[in-house]
This record gives structure tokens, sequence and C-alpha cells, in this order.
């Protein structure tokens, strides 16, 4: 009996030990962490969408899914209280960053932007673009599936939005970026 209290007294003192060395080290990663939960982005995005296409700076549908028969897609954001930063989008596919576009956002606490990427037909799968802030930080995230359009026939947009008709837009260079009030 006496060596059994000898062990658990052994234990109990490399615990309590350990616990007065570490404790200072675990309190110092608790206020960085509190730390960087404070920042604030300085603005934000009002509206994203994908789309097949823009006019007049807004976009003409709402795709959360896209057949790979379709070769582009355009990525839309509306952009508050960011006048004078970079902002970009950073689209994403299979873990990997595909594209990163970038831009300088103009005067105005309203300022609406675009970016577009051709997709290869074997690209199946999700997709992401995050909006990013000069910092770094992410203000949005959106997502669509770009499916193969012999294996499925759902619809490409969603229930509540109905696809606008427009004539086609002129040809753009592979990877495009506009912004604008």
């Amino acid at each position: 009996m006496k060596r059994h209290l000898q062990r658990i007294g052994t234990r109990t003192l490399a615990l309590l030990t350990a616990l007065i060395f570490i404790a200072p080290v675990t309190a110092g990663a608790e206020e960085t962490a509190t730390g960087a939960e404070t920042y604030t982005p300085r603005g934000s995005v009002a509206r994203a969408a994908f789309t097949s296409r823009i006019e007049d700076r807004e976009p003409t549908d709402n795709l959360v899914r896209l057949p790979n028969s379709a070769d582009r897609i355009y990525f839309f954001s509306d952009l508050r209280g960011l006048d004078g930063e970079i902002i970009t989008h950073r689209w994403e596919y299979d873990g990997q960053v595909m594209a990163e576009v970038k831009f300088r956002v103009g005067s105005g606490t309203r300022w609406r932007v675009y970016s577009s990427k051709n997709l290869l037909p074997e690209w199946i799968g999700k997709w992401t673009v995050v909006v990013l802030d000069e910092s770094g930080w992410p203000l949005k995230a959106s997502m669509f599936e770009y499916f193969d359009a012999s294996q499925d026939a759902t619809p490409i947009t969603p229930q509540d939005t109905a696809p606008v008709t427009h004539k086609p837009s002129p040809e753009a260079p592979i990877d495009e970026a506009q912004g604008g009030q």
C-alpha cells in the first residue's frame, strides 16, 4: 500500500510540475487568438453571383450549376465600403488556386466588379471563388458545380431565379476582370 501511495504521489507531482510550466504558454496563446478574432474588415460584399454574362455591370442570371458544354463563367461581386482597396477574386478547384484576379476599387461607397474563368470540360466538380480584402481576409466565398452534361440534366439556375435572355456578349480575353460603379 505504501508503495502504491508513493506512485500516486510521484504522478501527481509530475502533473503539477507540468501544469506550472505549460500554463504560462497556454495563457499567451489564448491572448494571441483573442487578438486575431478582433480583426474587422473595412467593407463587405453586398451581392455575389456566378453568371453566364454581364450586361451594364450586372449579372444576367444566377448560376449554381454549369454543364461542361459551357466553357466560360463569370463571377460578379457588389462591393461596399472598400474604396481605394485592392480586392482579389481567388478561383479554386480541387484544392488548388486556379486564378487570382485583383481589382483596385475606385472611389465611392459602391463598386461592382467581375472576373471570368475559361473552363476545360474535364474540370468537373465544385469550384469556389473567394473574395479577399487587401490583407488577404476572406469577405465572401461562393460555390458552383461544373458538371458532365452527358450524365446530368438538372437545371443550372436556382428555381427562384429565371434565366434572362440577352444577345451574346463579344469575345473577351481568357480570364478577364472588369470593375466600375
